[in-house]
Formats: structure tokens, C-alpha cells, sequence
């Protein structure tokens, strides 16, 4: 069953806007499942967004399936949702790819802005012989849950690395993994989010730890492989005793609606976000890797909205994205 969270978003957008815009006064924003990442992300989002000035708009956060179900449900609705989904897969829906069906609906979405990538950690210990992927061959490693963007992600590597049969995968919760490593059960364990990791960062305070980077031809490999992903540096001390800059690779994700959402509204929502996003960073420390760069990613025009508040910001945004 779909949980909602109700939160008053204060957004400088007057009622009636919202109701011309066929909104009843409330905006609903669809993201990832209860307890996933890009839930967590959205209701952090909810949280610091309803701290910013108000005319009345509440914005509701429910669960959603998945982030293909978000963009097919997003062209039928009545109502124009704002929700979180992979720009990859925007792009796939754009074209009639599976897993959708060509429809020009998918003409209509529209982007907002970034949230945190879910970015690929590779974890093995400090004080063991693992320093790159290769040295993983024989070693028993925890990929992450199956189907899980850690999982798949460390597959492709080592499908791309020619290593897919030579190390061995051990299925175990997630939870498990980190005891697993401390004890010296497993080699390493693979996890996705946005850095710092809470539970790498607790990890990292007692017991050394290393985090396995690409190398220039192994990201050059990995990126002509899946072009979904980007490339991503995990700065040196995000971790206790990682001393150096990790290149790794990272899911970007984006916050988009479609072109029927009502221009005002798009726009303070987009405005909301990014006025309050330095106190949210002040509690997040993950929200200070998304900046206007990140923009170009996206996938989809911007919203004439949003695209209205990132001109009043002198913030310069792609030409491909206007």
C-alpha cells in the first residue's frame, strides 16, 4: 500500500495559481519506496522545502514502484505529479524504449532540478591486499541486494573488467555485510547513495577501510558500457582515513514533472529548493554535491518555470535543456 506523507510546502505561489494550474492546492511528489534512497532523499527535500516562505501550497510525498512506473503514471495523470526518476530512463521514455511504449506524451516531461546521485562505493579493508577491481578475483565480495542499483552496477564492472566469473558473489542482507567485513568473513561489500554513506562513515571510525576507484581506461570501459552512468569523485577525508580522491561511478537522478504543471508553480517549487538547499546542506552534507552543474544531465527540457527562476538566478543552464 502507497504511504503518504503529508507536508505543508510553503511555496511563493499564490492558491489560485495552483488552481489554475488544475491543482486543488496540493502538489503530490512520487519517490522511490518507503525506506529506499530516493524516498529518503524526497522526504529530506519535503522537510527543508516546507521551511521556505509560504502562500499555502502542501506538497504530499507517497511511495511510488519504481522510477519507470513515475514517468509512465506522470503522462496519464489528471493531475501532473513532480517525481524523482534516472535522466537514462527519461531519455528511454522520450524514445518509445523498453520498457515504455512509444507515446507522445513522454514529449511533455519536463525537468526541475537534481537531487543527490546514487553514487557506487566499492569497500574493502585498509589494512588487506585489495587496492583496485583485479585484485578482487578469488575474493568473496557482497554485491548488494539483488536488483539493487549496488548490485547491478558492481555486475556491469566486472562484466566490463572480464572479472564477472572470478569473483564470487555472496547474497547476504546488506545489514550483514559490514559485520561480515569487520570479522574478515567477505573481501568487501558494494553500496549505493549518496556520500558520505552514514554506515561507511561509522564503519570507517573503527576499522580501516579503502574504497576501490576506477582507473582512466577502467571509467572509459565502464562509461562506453552504460551510458545511464557518469563518472563521480568521492573527495579525499569524506571517510575517515580515506585519503585520496576515489573516481567511481554514480546513477544520476533528477525531479521532473510534466509540461501541464502550472508555470507558477514549477517555478517557487524551484525556487523553494534552492533557497533552502544550504540549510539543507547544513543537515545533509549529501546535498552539497548537487549544484547547477549537475543540470546538464537531466535528460528533458526544464520546465518553463523552473527555467524562469534559473534565468532571475543568472543561473546558465544547457542550450539542450531550454
Amino acid at each position: 500500500m502507497a504511504t503518504r506523507v503529508a507536508a505543508a510546502v510553503f511555496l511563493a505561489v499564490a492558491f489560485a495559481a495552483a488552481a489554475a494550474a488544475g491543482d486543488s492546492g496540493t502538489l503530490v511528489m512520487r519517490a522511490g519506496k518507503i525506506g529506499g534512497p530516493y524516498h529518503a532523499l524526497a522526504r529530506e527535500l519535503v522537510e527543508s522545502v516546507a521551511k521556505a516562505p509560504s502562500l499555502g501550497l502542501t506538497l504530499d510525498l507517497e511511495e511510488s514502484q519504481s522510477s519507470a512506473q513515475n514517468i509512465i503514471d506522470a503522462v496519464r495523470a489528471e493531475r501532473p505529479p513532480v517525481f524523482t526518476a534516472p535522466p537514462s530512463l527519461i531519455l528511454q521514455a522520450s524514445k518509445g524504449e523498453k520498457p515504455f511504449e512509444p507515446d507522445p506524451g513522454y514529449g511533455e516531461l519536463r525537468s526541475l532540478f537534481t537531487i543527490p546521485y546514487q553514487t557506487m562505493h566499492w569497500v574493502v579493508r585498509a589494512d588487506g591486499e585489495l587496492r583496485g577491481f583485479r585484485d578482487l578475483a578469488g575474493a568473496p565480495f557482497v554485491p548488494g541486494t539483488r536488483g539493487s542499483v549496488s548490485e547491478r552496477q558492481t555486475a556491469a564492472v566486472l562484466k566490463v573488467l572480464d572479472l564477472e566469473s572470478k569473483v564470487p558473489a555472496i547474497e547476504i542482507d546488506p545489514a550483514a555485510a559490514i559485520p561480515a567485513l569487520v570479522a574478515g568473513k567477505i573481501a568487501g561489500f558494494a553500496m549505493a547513495g549518496p556520500f558520505p554513506l552514514p554506515a561507511i562513515t561509522d564503519l570507517a571510525r573503527t576499522t580501516p577501510i579503502r574504497l576501490l576507484g576506477l582507473r582512466p581506461d577502467e571509467a572509459f570501459q565502464v562509461l562506453g558500457y552504460d551510458d545511464g552512468l557518469t563518472l563521480m569523485t568521492i573527495p579525499k577525508g569524506t571517510y575517515p582515513g580515506v585519503d585520496q580522491d576515489v573516481v567511481t561511478v554514480a546513477l544520476p537522478v533528477g525531479v521532473y514533472t510534466t509540461a501541464r504543471l502550472g508555470d507558477d508553480v514549477a517555478y517557487a517549487l524551484t525556487k523553494a529548493f534552492w533557497t533552502r538547499k544550504s540549510a539543507l546542506e547544513r543537515d545533509r552534507p549529501e546535498w552539497r554535491a548537487t549544484t547547477p552543474e549537475t543540470l546538464a544531465v537531466l535528460g528533458a527540457k526544464l520546465h518553463p518555470g523552473a527555467l524562469r527562476y534559473y534565468a532571475e538566478a543568472g543561473i546558465d543552464v544547457p542550450a539542450v535543456l531550454k
